[in-house]
């Protein structure tokens, strides 16, 4: 709703409307152990501003252990007890939720994965040596990539992976040849493309056909509709059943199953189902022409979060009962016993416990052209206030990269002020270091403020970068009145410990 008697800024974009309170926590964009204290200031765990800043001073990423273990729950109970339903044992099937460790990995965050009862889903050897570190059992943890070398699948090999998604044809006879010299059978999971677009950002889905994963399910003939025209694209001839082929034929290998993932921070439900009957109707393919029905199915992730006011995404138990109704219904009409379902949350877990501390600095007002269609006179001007912290792109790059929006809140203290549009900048050397595109602050908001910015738990510790020679943050778990660094904010002393000077008066040449 827009504030009584204050009207949106012409340069506002349309989903953004002027808060009835500009010291409001929105909910679903924080964590639900966020709250403001009798002093008007931020706590979260328990843990208030003050102490938060004192210790770690800012930018900092603050994590809510209560809120991870809590959305890790939420979504191993939701898939547990939909697919536990069906009239006869052939449609129930267990659930494995695989944290994905590409959103944010830690030791720590590893072992509260393992401690709700979810397995781990890593991406790279490195994300294998966190997960192992922390303790992490090899049956419990996968290895995903598109481009894994002979080290990360030996150690996969090593440390017993429940399974390593397999995603090309060369891969496959790699890892055939790795498991022979290591003599263990490797358990197998082939990443399908099932050429569905997911509605996301173009850099974030990927489950249509031009792009780097997977193996296309697209063959060289169509199946016929009921009318007798050509339908859907058939299966014969397709990278995907070349790949059944080679890995049922490899000595070392054991194909468990197929995976598939269609993209990134996605709302509607379409494509996850669409996804599900195309891999499905791959596995009924498989069991004809091979004799061979394949145990699992891996739907992936992508499930999207709140990051401005507006946005809706479904609860766990929504997406659990629909996933589970179009598996049921849809091995049902092949002939199929549902396949053991695996899922793959990251940012639905992690990303509302997480938010970002920052301290402002350098305020300015910027007079702008009002464009055409904003219901402005012409020649009309607006003024834009943009607002300079601590950070920037080299904690979150998201924006820049994906165009994401964010929101924000004066979080240090409350104000009586009225709401003016902001742009929160940060302080590198560059146009486009925007954290915050559009959002409404407090018009008093005045330089050492601190500005908290919800929803960073996924994607932004994880992408971070030292640009600028700006030392990353570190990450600060809090629970119950309790805070503790779960990874240690860089200092000046990291930043100069991998260069490498040369002797005065020497060069390379």
């Amino acid at each position: 709703m827009s504030k009584t008697g204050v009207n949106a800024s012409p340069l506002a974009p349309a989903w953004l409307t002027v808060p009835d309170d500009v010291d409001a926590l929105v909910p679903g964009l924080w964590p639900a152990d966020a709250v403001r204290d009798d002093d008007g200031a931020l706590t979260v765990g328990g843990v208030g501003l003050t102490e938060l800043t004192d210790r770690f001073g800012t930018p900092s990423y603050i994590l809510s252990e209560g809120e991870f273990r809590a959305r890790a729950r939420a979504f191993r109970d939701a898939f547990t007890e939909a697919f536990a339903a069906g009239d006869d044992e052939t449609q129930r099937t267990t659930v494995d939720v695989y944290y994905a460790g590409k959103a944010f990995l830690c030791t720590a965050v590893a072992r509260w994965v393992i401690e709700e009862g979810l397995c781990l889903d890593t991406a790279s050897g490195g994300e294998m040596l966190v997960a192992l570190r922390a303790g992490v059992p090899g049956a419990r943890m996968s290895l995903h990539g598109n481009n894994k070398s002979d080290a990360e699948l030996r150690r996969a090999l090593e440390a017993g992976v429940g399974r390593i998604v397999a995603d090309s044809l060369p891969e496959l006879a790699r890892l055939d040849a790795l498991a022979a010299e290591a003599g263990v059978r490797a358990p197998v999971m082939l990443r399908l493309t099932p050429g569905v677009h997911a509605h996301t950002h173009d850099f974030i889905a990927t489950a249509h056909e031009d792009q780097k994963f997977g193996l296309s399910l697209a063959g060289d003939t169509r199946e016929t509709g009921d009318d007798g025209e050509a339908g859907t694209p058939g299966f014969t001839g397709s990278p995907a059943e070349a790949a059944v082929a080679a890995a049922l034929a490899a000595e070392h290998l054991d194909l468990i199953g197929v995976h598939c993932h269609i993209g990134s921070q996605i709302f509607e439900p379409d494509g996850f189902e669409a996804a599900a009957r195309r891999l499905l109707g791959f596995l009924a393919h498989v069991k004809d022409r091979h004799g061979v029905e394949l145990p699992e199915l891996d739907l992936g992730g992508g499930h999207g979060i709140a990051y401005v006011p507006g946005d809706a995404p479904r609860a766990p138990a929504d997406i659990a009962a629909a996933t589970a109704a179009v598996v049921r219904e849809t091995c049902g009409e092949l002939g199929l016993t549902v396949p053991r379902i695996s899922i793959e949350p990251g940012r639905a877990i992690v990303g509302t416990a997480g938010i970002t501390l920052y301290t402002v600095g350098t305020i300015k007002d910027v007079r702008v052209d009002v464009a055409e269609g904003q219901n402005a006179a012409d020649d009309a001007t607006a003024v834009r206030r943009y607002v300079s912290v601590d950070g920037g792109m080299s904690d979150n790059p998201r924006p820049v990269l994906y165009d994401a929006d964010y929101s924000a809140v004066l979080a240090s203290r409350t104000s009586t002020a009225g709401p003016a549009l902001c742009r929160v900048v940060g302080k590198h050397c560059e146009s486009g270091d925007i954290v915050v595109r559009d959002v409404y602050l407090p018009a008093d908001l005045r330089a050492g403020d601190v500005l908290a910015v919800p929803a960073t738990g996924a994607y932004c510790w994880s992408l971070s970068s030292n640009y600028n020679y700006l030392p990353r943050p570190g990450v600060t778990a809090v629970l119950d009145g309790s805070a503790r660094p779960i990874v240690r904010g860089e200092t000046e002393t990291d930043l100069l410990a991998r260069d490498v000077p040369e002797p005065a008066g020497q060069t390379g040449v």
